[in-house]
């Protein structure tokens, strides 16, 4: 049974910082690109970033240069390091685990296993 199971979520004062972690089980982290999404209330959900089987990256032009996706194959878990923050940045926060070369569009049709989110709320 594959399993993502995100943590570390919580309240932050704006200009802060916070790491997420996205913990799988149930299949072999190496062989899937991993992707981070997010959904505010009452948005749609949207692509934050993404990284590759081979640690390519890629961010969404709205975290670009403040957030960091990386991945410890090892110990299963992939991180978003989020800097910066900013109140617009409030939502909730799920991984992915995708098997398609299209990982990086960004779509979550391209992904195949989904978390159940954490929460992170930005306050001004």
């Amino acid at each position: 049974q594959v399993q993502l199971v995100e943590s570390g979520g919580g309240l932050v004062q704006s200009g802060g910082s916070l790491r997420v972690s996205c913990v799988a089980s149930g299949l072999p982290l190496r062989a899937h690109h991993m992707g981070w999404f997010r959904q505010a209330p009452g948005k749609e959900r949207e692509f934050v970033a993404a990284i590759s089987r081979s640690f390519s990256t890629v961010y969404s032009d709205s975290v670009k240069g403040r957030f960091t996706i990386s991945r410890d194959n090892a110990k299963n878990t992939v991180y978003l390091q989020m800097n910066s923050l900013k109140p617009e940045d409030t939502a909730v926060y799920y991984c992915a685990a995708s098997t398609s070369v299209a990982y990086h569009n960004g779509l979550q049709s391209s992904y195949n296993y989904w978390g159940q989110g954490t929460q992170v709320t930005v306050s001004s």
